[in-house]
């Protein structure tokens, strides 16, 4: 009772701060029949993908009003109470629709408290559409449960219908499932933490997603470093590898790890100049205003080495064309320095 009370009084104390510092505007949710009305500033500090949709120039941004068409209204409800209040609601009937929506806005603490439940909530004919679950969104936690469920009752899951009615809705999801059943190769169980991390790294840098895939249903850290201090995360957008960081980050990779330099992945993908990296991930709410060593935002990144079609992919998203670096410099000025007359002219 001690630590329920600890939680509900910082989160008392926490909601509070953000409305004495907001300006007090409000916001609509629409889902279905059902609107609700926030403080914008709740939902922002809450959620990275609400910052993102009211820190720029959306449609969301100017009317006020957020139109949400996959969710229902009581899963609505339960999350907008949740972002106010930080208690995880038990509803273990709107628990599936929970975890997704906790996803979809970045709520992680949510999204493991529904992965908790969903797991002890495990039967026979439920399984599989909890493993797909899982698996379409990337959950450390549920994915492993759901497939030791059914190693655990031999299999007997792919002889319902719930595992019938996922392969017609869901094959590729299910596909996915069924690599997950199948352990590991003995040759990447055996490894240490420390190798398995190692290779998830050399992984990434080669854009090899099935190797990805296996090491990290072996254990395989996201969190490993390479000698820059970078993550598999920043070695993939680095290299321009599409699919490899969008598994990475699907699968729970941080947008915002920095390396040695201070830099995001997206500060890197901006360096090398290549746009749908920088777009996957901006779609993904990674942050344009991010700066790194020096002040550099990924704009100045893009700029400096006169990658056009990144600056205006970043200037879409909302990076700050007048951001200033430690020293002054803005993404103008260095386009200027190195005569890239298209980045310049997009930046006038």
């Amino acid at each position: 009772m001690l630590a329920t009370k600890k939680v509900q009084e910082t989160a008392a104390v926490d909601l509070g701060a953000l409305l004495d510092e907001s300006d007090g505007a409000i916001v609509s949710l629409v889902a279905g029949q059902t609107r609700l009305v926030a403080h914008r500033a709740v939902l922002a500090a809450r959620s990275p993908v609400f910052a993102a949709m009211f820190q720029h120039d959306t449609l969301e941004a100017r009317t006020a009003e957020v139109s949400i068409t996959d969710m229902e209204g009581p899963v609505l409800r339960h999350l907008l109470s949740y972002m106010y209040t930080l208690q995880a609601p038990q509803v273990s009937s709107m628990a599936p629709q929970m975890l997704a929506a906790a996803d979809k806005y970045g709520l992680s603490a949510l999204k493991a408290a529904c992965e908790q439940q969903l797991a002890t909530q495990l039967t026979v004919e439920n399984a599989a559409a909890t493993a797909v679950l899982a698996v379409r969104h990337c959950c450390p936690s549920l994915t492993p449960a759901s497939v030791a469920f059914i190693k655990d009752h031999n299999f007997r899951v792919m002889a319902t219908q719930g595992w019938a009615d996922m392969m017609r809705s869901y094959t590729d999801d299910l596909i996915e499932v069924s690599r997950l059943l199948a352990d590991p190769p003995e040759e990447i169980r055996s490894l240490s933490g420390e190798e398995k991390g190692r290779r998830l790294i050399q992984a990434a840098e080669e854009g090899a997603v099935e190797e990805i895939r296996t090491l990290l249903a072996a254990g395989a850290n996201l969190g490993m470093r390479d000698k820059y201090m970078g993550t598999a995360l920043h070695c993939a957008a680095r290299e321009a590898h599409v699919d490899a960081v969008k598994y990475l980050v699907e699968c729970g990779a941080s947008l915002e790890d920095r390396n040695r330099k201070q830099s995001t992945p997206l500060h890197l993908a901006a360096w090398k100049g290549d746009a749908a990296v920088v777009r996957l991930l901006l779609a993904y709410s990674a942050d344009p205003n991010s700066k790194g060593d020096c002040g550099w935002t990924p704009l100045h990144f893009a700029a400096c080495y006169g990658h056009t079609e990144v600056v205006a992919a970043l200037l879409e998203a909302g990076s700050d064309r007048g951001a200033r670096s430690d020293r002054g410099a803005t993404p103008l000025g260095l386009a200027r320095n190195n005569n890239h007359q298209p980045v310049v002219r997009i930046l006038t």
